[in-house]
């Protein structure tokens, strides 16, 4: 399996796609960096095209994407949300399943404590990949657990019907 995670935002979207099988492997990972001074119309329209253009080069059989949890600044989670909203779109304009993951589970399904922070997300995608060194930046990296995450967690969510 073919995943692609992320993790939104309308300044940096992190992305992370692995290959499960036979183990889990970094494919390729960075961010979709837009430009502060734009207007938000054309900052999503170049998130679209770059979510649209990794779709196409790695065919995966899913897209999971982190959900917005909680946000102090209520400008932060509506941008959050618009960036989410275009990823949601360009999978389904894709044909491609979407999965969504609270932040917690992500965490749990990769560190095993639902509260870990960031350096111990870094950690554990490294060894989990095979990496020789930490995933840069952070969003990268966030992106990667999710991927990670959903590969783990899918499995069950079919037996169940979740």
């Amino acid at each position: 399996m073919i995943a692609i995670g992320f993790d939104p935002g309308t300044a940096r979207l992190g992305y992370g796609v692995i290959e499960s099988e036979p183990d889990p492997r970094a494919i390729d990972y960075g961010v979709i960096v837009t430009d502060s001074d734009e207007p938000m119309a054309s900052r999503l329209l170049v998130i679209h095209d770059a979510v649209t253009e990794l779709i196409e080069r790695h065919q995966p059989s899913a897209v999971a994407v982190e959900l917005l949890f909680f946000a102090r600044n209520v400008t932060t989670a509506m941008t959050v949300g618009q960036a989410r909203g275009v990823i949601l779109l360009a999978a389904a304009q894709r044909g491609v399943a979407v999965a969504e993951y609270a932040p917690s589970e992500v965490k749990q399904a990769v560190v095993g404590y639902g509260k870990a922070d960031k350096r111990q997300i870094q950690e554990m995608v490294r060894i989990m990949l095979g990496l020789d060194d930490l995933p840069r930046p952070d969003d990268a990296a966030d992106a990667l657990a999710v991927a990670i995450c959903h590969v783990q967690v899918s499995p069950f969510r079919a037996r169940v019907g979740v």
